[in-house]
């Protein structure tokens, strides 16, 4: 099985309507991960309305943002239960909720989903964590971080590294079925959002990276961005016209990426 670029289809009529009740509030920063929330609440049709947090002010980092979310990381979701923060399970929260963008629970194919999104979250995306801000992990010693950022950017024999949590991603992409290829997911938002920021940060020490290495991700790139949620995102957080396929640093009309 090999995807093709058409394979979701990007026409307005096959997306969900908008839902009554609550109106969301997603506290995000532009092409944080807050990104991906929005796609997911875009490709939904659901009602919300977003607060940035401030990263040139660091607000994420002030007393009323940590009585959100006490880890003071974006993103934060306003739900009627109280706040939501961690990414995959706002991501899985909205998909339950809404009874889309995931499967159900009682469906066969919901343990291999639950388990490529939390590989996602927990190691590419924890991956990712720890060459954009090597300081949190090893300290202030240049050679720790550049060791730190050599280890996890070269495939390794002996333990899993940002190439080869993108080749396992890749491999899950063809054996996915055509009925699983019909509308995207969460995971997939997800996925194209971390290719993004493999391909943009850290500024200067991307080389590791290229796209066409992982073929199935780049034809879910592809696609993804051709979609109306994407297309909303793109206008909102200025992320230019192909922000999964080749990306350029955001240009968000308000609020800063870093």
């Amino acid at each position: 099985f090999c995807i093709v670029v058409s394979y979701f289809d990007t026409r307005t009529a096959g997306r969900p309507r908008r839902h009554g009740g609550m109106t969301y509030i997603l506290h995000y920063a532009p092409d944080n991960a807050s990104l991906i929330v929005r796609l997911a609440l875009e490709e939904l049709g659901v009602r919300y309305r977003t607060k940035l947090v401030d990263r040139s002010r660091a607000e994420h980092r002030t007393a009323a943002f940590r009585a959100l979310n006490g880890a003071g990381l974006i993103p934060v979701l306003e739900v009627p239960g109280g706040p939501l923060s961690e990414t995959a399970a706002i991501l899985l929260w909205l998909a339950d909720r809404h009874g889309a963008l995931a499967p159900p629970p009682r469906d066969a194919a919901r343990g291999a989903f639950l388990k490529w999104l939390f590989f996602a979250s927990n190691t590419l995306h924890a991956q990712l964590r720890m060459i954009f801000y090597p300081a949190y992990y090893v300290g202030d010693d240049p050679a720790a971080q550049s060791q730190l950022r050599r280890t996890l950017t070269h495939r390794s024999m002996y333990h899993m590294t940002l190439p080869d949590s993108l080749d396992l991603l890749d491999a899950r992409q063809d054996a996915r079925s055509d009925a699983d290829a019909q509308m995207p997911d969460v995971l997939d938002y997800y996925i194209a959002c971390l290719l993004r920021w493999c391909a943009l940060y850290p500024v200067g020490g991307t080389d590791w990276f290229n796209l066409s290495e992982y073929p199935r991700l780049a034809t879910l790139a592809e696609a993804l961005e051709k979609r109306p949620a994407a297309k909303a995102a793109q206008a909102a957080e200025g992320l230019g016209a192909t922000p999964f396929s080749n990306p350029t640093p955001a240009n968000p009309p308000e609020g800063s990426a870093t």
